[in-house]
């Protein structure tokens, strides 16, 4: 009698923790997010915000997917450690080719997105062999197959002329954030389920709460690299604490409560249709709006440091729009994974303030220095305003 094969799915008892493999793994995105903070910050105008922003659905594209995939397979395999070393491999050249990606280096750019994409699906395919879940084995083959459709976009626009190959590159990316809402559907194959997208939450919850600690990271990486090298004079060390203190509460926005309930939410769930939908929407979706909202905030910090006393135009859309962002994102995310009928009345009360920073800043000549102070002020009071809202309401309420 022939042994059985031995699986490279994770077991679905208990926790399924995050390897050491999948923390390794993160380092690559650390300079990905940090490459496009810079790139941002060299082309703020709206076609470098547009390119950027591009790039950066790509990249956390990239990550999230990867993410659904060690969330069935097991990182302590060895082929599984393998297939993440490798595309650790593609992510360093993927990170390194950002700065020049509508460039001289378009090319190879796609070429190694579009390899990562469809290679670690074709391995998903080759782990589900065997009769291994049937029905996510299918989800594969449509999802595979709608990857090397955009696969063939990316390259096509890295083969392009730059100014040609944004419209390659949107075509591409608009075709990989169909697919989830689309359920990969395809002529003859059908479409998939929500139950053929079964995970654990508490493991896809945590992995992205570490990309938020990444994110986070690489902000104060900038803020701390930038004070270094300028003159410590009252207006930079202000600067600096502004800057710092902003980062303070973006952290306990989406930590000190937003975090722990959605793993709750999602983790507890006993219907796996229902946990698939919101790890979908909630977790897939609507943290980009987060990461991009700090992406954003880096370059504002580093604005507000190098240049204190003015603001152009370009200079007030990132230090108000990066709050805005993930103030927006927390708000929709903290929506989704509670019962409530509206979002945070505490976030929607700070966009408004930040709307009212946009239309006042130049009337009122603020400086790039106060108006960072001011959307760290809008932090600072939405940050308190939830988790005393959160205090006063029973523990049954807080879940």
């Amino acid at each position: 009698m022939t042994a059985p094969r031995p699986t490279l799915l994770r077991s679905r008892e208990g926790h399924a923790k995050v390897g050491y493999a999948e923390l390794f793994f993160d380092l690559v995105f650390v300079f990905a997010v940090t490459q496009l903070s810079h790139t941002l910050l060299e082309h703020l105008d709206p076609v470098g915000a547009l390119r950027t922003g591009l790039l950066f659905l790509g990249v956390w594209w990239l990550w999230i997917y990867t993410s659904w995939v060690t969330n069935w397979l097991d990182p302590e395999k060895v082929p599984v450690r393998l297939m993440i070393f490798g595309l650790m491999l593609g992510g360093l050249l993927l990170s390194s080719s950002l700065p020049d990606a509508f460039g001289e280096r378009g090319l190879i750019y796609a070429a190694v997105f579009a390899s990562m994409q469809v290679g670690r699906s074709a391995f998903m395919l080759w782990a589900l062999r065997g009769g291994r879940s049937p029905g996510n084995f299918r989800n594969f083959i449509r999802i595979t197959l709608w990857l090397l459709v955009s696969g063939g976009f990316w390259i096509a626009g890295g083969l392009a002329e730059p100014d040609a190959r944004v419209g390659w590159w949107m075509i591409a990316i608009g075709i990989e954030y169909l697919g989830p809402i689309a359920f990969f559907r395809v002529p003859g194959l059908g479409r998939s389920t929500l139950s053929d997208w079964d995970v654990e939450g508490g493991h896809l919850s945590e992995r992205c709460g570490l990309f938020i600690i990444i994110a986070l990271g690489e902000s104060i990486l900038i803020t701390g690299a930038t004070f270094a090298k300028l003159d410590w004079n009252p207006t930079t060390v202000a600067a600096f604490c502004i800057a710092f203190l902003g980062s303070v509460a973006m952290w306990w926005i989406y930590f000190d409560s937003g975090a722990a309930r959605g793993e709750h939410r999602i983790a507890h769930d006993e219907d796996a249709t229902r946990r698939a939908r919101l790890a979908r929407l909630a977790y897939t979706y609507m943290h980009l709006l987060i990461v991009g909202g700090i992406i954003v905030c880096a370059v504002a910090d580093e604005l507000v440091l190098v240049h204190p006393d003015h603001a152009d135009a370009a200079g007030i859309a990132a230090i108000v729009g990066g709050p805005a962002l993930y103030l927006l994102g927390c708000a929709l995310f903290k929506w989704v994974t509670n019962t409530r009928r509206f979002p945070p009345i505490s976030h929607c009360a700070g966009l408004l303030m930040l709307a009212a920073l946009w239309f006042a800043s130049a009337p009122l000549h603020l400086s790039a220095l106060m108006l960072g102070a001011a959307t760290t002020l809008v932090f600072v009071i939405v940050a308190g305003w939830e988790t005393a809202a959160l205090r006063r309401m029973p523990a049954s309420a807080t879940h």
